[in-house]
């Protein structure tokens, strides 16, 4: 039988992670609120992430336009950085800073919810399309993890992962996700 210290390492930091997400409960009705607002009026969920974070985000819409646990009319949610034709060339065209900006400048309309997922909360491309969504009057979820970094403050919800493995603050981003899935098939289909 092998000694395997990184399993049983992983297996205690992301125990430690995940029951450090009990202080983020306020935050999170704080955040299903603001989806199920924005569903119940019709209008429609933005996401976008680098990286991991990009995947967790075009899942995270996938749940909601297909469904989650249960059949449903599909809720709208768009992950903006799905579409590698647009994503290239608003890069080549306007930088790699503005490839989310220029689509919630294109798709955002007040009411609408943009969450933002950055591991780091470093990635310059989020904090344009943070402010892109202020400057149209969206409302902003933004999950990050270690402190913050330059993101944290921006969104009108944030929700801190506080952690320096980007392993484990993905995973409780994806905890984080579900749970607010869970939410809101719950309160809007029962």
């Amino acid at each position: 039988m092998s000694d395997l210290p990184q399993f049983r390492d992983a297996i205690a930091a992301a125990t430690e992670t995940v029951r450090s997400l009990s202080s983020l409960e306020a935050r999170m009705v704080e955040a299903a609120d603001l989806i199920e607002q924005c569903l119940r009026a019709g209008d429609k969920l933005l996401l976008c992430g680098n990286g991991g974070s990009a995947a967790d985000a075009a899942h995270f819409a996938t749940e909601f336009v297909v469904r989650f646990a249960n059949d449903r009319p599909a809720y709208p949610a768009i992950c903006l950085a799905s579409d590698g034709g647009l994503l290239t060339a608003a890069g080549n065209d306007y930088g790699f800073d503005e490839i989310f900006a220029r689509q919630v400048a294109a798709l955002g309309q007040p009411s609408d919810v943009l969450i933002c997922l950055t591991t780091s909360g470093k990635s310059r491309n989020i904090v344009r399309a943070l402010e892109e969504a202020k400057t149209r009057k969206l409302k902003t979820i933004a999950f990050l993890g270690r402190d913050g970094g330059s993101t944290i403050g921006m969104a009108d919800v944030d929700l801190l992962v506080r952690s320096d493995s980007t392993a484990r603050i993905q995973e409780a981003h994806q905890l984080l996700l579900h749970v607010l899935c869970e939410i809101i098939e719950s309160r809007i289909w029962g």
